[in-house]
């Protein structure tokens, strides 16, 4: 008898990307109400700017581009990116405390594994980003939820997460503008949280993915990397994929002190060598170079989200319960139906595909995520009408 050699457990136990499982449900539709309103996934809905576009054909000619960089990423972008920190924060962000990744999640990934070990466990504001809840069970270090309810905006509360560290527990997760509610947290809510880490001798992971989608009301997000002790209880993560339209280039960032920089190098040396170069060199230019086109794009988003409330507003029963920046969620109208089944009737019936709640994490059941920038307006428009009427029995 030959036995089946076994596999990781921590991977066997971790869910499958979800994405992939509700996209399927959308090839049972049959377009009768017209083409597919695809909400499920966060892609931005334009492409990059043709001189962007140029710029990368240009780097990927070069022969030298060609060759191996630097395993934190290439001086050109890093120093690119520490200065438009910088501007952004009101702080003084040097080149040594940033690294490119490919992608944010291999920056969650890579920071992760230099902070925490198998055993060890990690807060995560629920609704929860999957792929997040995802790396910390594949690697044995324990997701632990901090619930954050409607009623409070889905911003999570200070007090309950200090209730929720023990002697395990090595950081505390924040996104914000946060995937999968678009809640933005206040700069109040963020620095509550890093005093709290400060204290308890934690780490403030904050992953600002989609800074750059923030209102012009809306000023800078926080002040923490102005304090002169930064270094020792915060990361920062980033991803070029959303605010510059090239989410196919997988390009993130990484900001902290010089000391985790060498530990998070150690991974990024085994995970990656060194990120795509011909993708840093447009990236570099285009962090000045598409400026005002980045400004219109994130008027465009936000006007999306004012697009999708209008167009919620007069349908009964259903609740938007937060949105911001790439995503909303709603409450759906029908308690005792599996949100999945939602989703499925909603995708099959109607031609509209959202992602389930249960994929965000427990007591979900009633909720749906909603993708809002990957179409347009007009779309969203759209929506009400695709959405009138539509009941389960």
């Amino acid at each position: 008898m030959t036995l089946a050699a076994p596999l990781n457990p921590h991977l066997v136990d971790t869910a499958t990307p979800p994405i992939p499982e509700a996209q399927g449900w959308a090839r049972a539709y049959d377009g009768r109400r017209g083409p597919l309103i695809d909400l499920s996934q966060a892609v931005p809905g334009t492409p990059p700017p043709a001189a962007m576009l140029a710029r990368l054909a240009e780097a990927a000619a070069r022969p030298d581009m060609a060759r191996y960089g630097a395993i934190v990423g290439d001086k050109v972008l890093r120093e690119g990116y520490a200065a438009e920190s910088s501007r952004f924060y009101g702080a003084a962000i040097r080149p040594e405390e940033v690294a490119i990744t490919a992608g944010c999640n291999q920056a969650f990934v890579c920071t992760v594994m230099a902070l925490a070990r198998a055993g060890d466990n990690v807060l995560l504001p629920t609704p929860w980003y999957f792929n997040h809840e995802m790396t910390l069970n594949m690697l044995g270090v324990e997701p632990r939820p901090l619930p954050c309810s409607p009623e409070s905006g889905f911003v999570p509360d200070v007090a309950t997460a200090e209730a929720l560290i023990d002697a395990r527990t090595r950081a505390i997760v924040l996104i914000t503008p946060n995937n999968p509610t678009g809640a933005v947290y206040s700069p109040e809510t963020i620095a509550a949280f890093a005093a709290l880490c400060r204290r308890r001798g934690l780490w403030l992971l904050l992953d600002e993915t989609y800074r750059e989608f923030l209102p012009d009301a809306v000023g800078a997000p926080h002040g923490l990397f102005a304090e002169a002790d930064w270094q020792d209880h915060l990361i920062g993560l980033f991803s070029f994929s959303k605010s510059y339209a090239v989410p196919g280039w997988r390009l993130g960032a990484i900001t902290a002190g010089e000391s985790v920089m060498a530990e998070i190098g150690k991974v990024l040396d085994c995970v990656q060598i060194s990120p795509v170069r011909s993708g840093q060199e447009a990236v570099a230019w285009a962090i000045d170079g598409i400026r005002d086109w980045r400004a219109g794009n994130r008027r465009e988003i936000n006007a999306r989200a004012e697009a999708f409330r209008a167009a919620m507003a007069p349908l009964p029963g259903w609740r938007v319960l937060a949105a911001g920046a790439y995503f909303a969620y709603l409450a759906h109208p029908f308690p005792g139906i599996r949100a999945a089944e939602v989703v499925r009737r909603l995708v099959e019936e109607r031609g509209v595909l959202a992602l389930p709640g249960p994929y965000f994490g427990p007591d979900q059941e009633r909720h749906l995520r909603i993708a809002i920038a990957n179409i347009g307006a007009d779309r969203l428009a759209e929506l009400g009408d695709r959405l009138a009427g539509f009941t389960i029995a």
